[in-house]
């Protein structure tokens, strides 16, 4: 009796499963188990391969059809044990015995194309370029084609042979019993093709990894914890199949001037408290676009083009007007709508909301004291006239 796990437990999904349920089961279970994500974990190694197999089977309808019906030895070619015997057997497959017959096996089918694996790297962008949007060339540090070679994987003037074993196919069949089963040929490890001398550059790999550049464009309103996907940039497949995709995670640097909350800002303006009690025009942080051509000039000299001074010189000069009226208290807030961040599906901008914080002054000459004595007795006199006022009213009523 077979050892094996039951496939369907193997994916973690039930038995009337659709064909995208278990294409969605199988991913996430492979990314779990995935080896680059377990080094040096032989468990991890063991469940991946069983993950593939499971996939292998369930994927395919003619050979989930065996499985269902016969488990693990319908698919080793010991389906006679079972009740009904072999006639039954040949009435509920008989697409499989027409597939037999004619020299196929189980291994094709309309399958999509594989893709090389995907690449994930990490951007840091400043508030600015979150906001509006930006163009950057980002660097990756991948697997690509080894230029030695052309990608053969074989020595300069030699190029790869054909599998005498499977004739090039790249699968060898076998039969069992009435059943004919397909496997990747175990001398070209499927390729079809054999070198013998193997590229210096990249050891017969025909990749080898290197920088490259990759332009990414970055939509404003985008922000930290959300990543872009750039099609085709990833690591390249095998044998001329295309590459998978690059995946690139936003980091957002922290602004001294505001604070984020999604598309609103948040900012904090000082305000001396004779400008708050008279009322005035004050100027306001504010959020505007970066320059491409200064940040373009500062990495020419290499310099940061994020860095603190860049970003100080920036923020002296985005300031907007703001006008408080009289009598502004402390921790006063002002909407300035618009003034925000704009949103990801294009509605405009959100809003720069501003805190107002007056700053009472600590080293006062004597004059400015005697200034400030004169102006809280004649506060309090007017404080004191109102309030004589208000009794009389009361008193007349």
């Amino acid at each position: 009796m077979s050892q094996k796990r039951c496939y369907y437990e193997v994916l973690g999904c039930p038995r009337e499963a659709s064909g995208d349920d278990v294409r969605r089961a199988y991913k996430k279970e492979a990314l779990k188990h995935h080896p680059d994500r377990n080094p040096g974990n032989p468990s991890a190694e063991c469940a991946f391969k069983e993950v593939n197999e499971a996939y292998q089977v369930l994927s395919d309808e003619k050979k989930r059809v065996i499985y269902d019906r016969f488990g693990h030895q319908g698919l080793e070619g010991g389906a006679a044990g079972f009740d009904g015997g072999m006639g039954d057997v040949f009435s509920h497959m008989q697409d499989l015995f027409t597939e037999m017959f004619s020299g196929g096996g189980f291994a094709s089918g309309n399958r999509a194309p594989r893709r090389g694996s995907d690449l994930r790297v990490q951007q840091r962008l400043t508030l600015s370029e979150a906001a509006f949007g930006c163009k950057r060339e980002v660097v990756v540090h991948a697997p690509a084609r080894c230029d030695d070679c052309g990608g053969s994987g074989a020595a300069s003037g030699t190029k790869p042979e054909s599998c005498s074993q499977c004739r090039g196919s790249g699968q060898i069949s076998s039969a069992r019993g009435f059943v004919m089963f397909t496997a990747p040929c175990p001398r070209c490890q499927g390729r079809g093709q054999v070198i013998k001398t193997s590229c210096r550059a990249c050891k017969g790999e025909g990749l080898v990894t290197k920088p490259r550049k990759v332009t990414v464009s970055f939509p404003a309103g985008v922000d930290a914890g959300q990543r872009l996907r750039v099609q085709g940039q990833g690591m390249p497949g095998p044998q001329n199949i295309p590459p998978g995709d690059l995946y690139v995670e936003i980091d957002v640097e922290e602004d001294p001037r505001f604070e984020r909350d999604g598309a609103d800002l948040v900012t904090r303006a000082h305000v001396g408290f004779v400008d708050a009690a008279l009322g005035a025009e004050i100027r306001v942080a504010a959020l505007t676009p970066p320059d491409p051509e200064k940040a373009h000039g500062e990495k020419a000299h290499g310099e940061k083009a994020h860095g603190e001074k860049a970003e100080g010189a920036e923020h002296e000069a985005s300031t907007m007007p703001l006008t408080i009226p009289p009598g502004t208290q402390p921790g006063a807030v002002f909407t300035m709508k618009g003034q925000g961040i704009p949103r990801l599906d294009g509605r405009g901008r959100g809003s720069l909301i501003v805190v107002v914080q007056v700053d009472v002054p600590t080293n006062l000459s004597a004059r400015a004291r005697e200034l400030l004595a004169d102006f809280d007795s004649e506060l309090r006199g007017e404080q004191a006239a109102g309030t004589a006022s208000s009794r009389k009213r009361a008193a007349a009523k």
